[in-house]
């Protein structure tokens, strides 16, 4: 699937095309109880949406017992919660395991996002 992205990205590179924009979406798997996880939701949730990165990269909240959803590759299924799984076009691109403070969130998501191509555009 990859390889396909960056042939496409190359071709439309070449002849002048317009380039179809990547679907990106970031993932998080959560479970009931995980307190790291209920101080995301206080800290960041309320503002994600309205982020950059939230605009990005919109968020999909996955149960971390549930089986993935159809069209989702990621390189190994996370162990603790929260994880947040950058993905583009549906395949693991890059991933954050664990919830370690606001401060230190927004950066490591916005090099995940950069590092897929996103743009961070205010």
């Amino acid at each position: 699937m990859a390889i396909r992205a960056i042939l496409t990205f190359l071709w439309f590179s070449v002849t002048g095309l317009p380039a179809l924009a990547a679907d990106v979406e970031l993932l998080m798997f959560e479970q009931p109880g995980c307190v790291y996880c209920a101080r995301w939701n206080e800290e960041v949730a309320p503002e994600y949406p309205r982020t950059a990165e939230g605009r990005a990269a919109p968020l999909r909240r996955l149960d971390l017992r549930a089986p993935l959803p159809e069209g989702i590759t990621i390189d190994g299924h996370p162990i603790f919660t929260p994880t947040f799984v950058v993905i583009v076009d549906g395949v693991e691109t890059g991933r954050l395991e664990g919830y370690p403070g606001e401060d230190f969130f927004w950066p490591l998501l916005a090099s995940l996002l950069r590092d897929a191509g996103a743009v961070l555009a205010e």
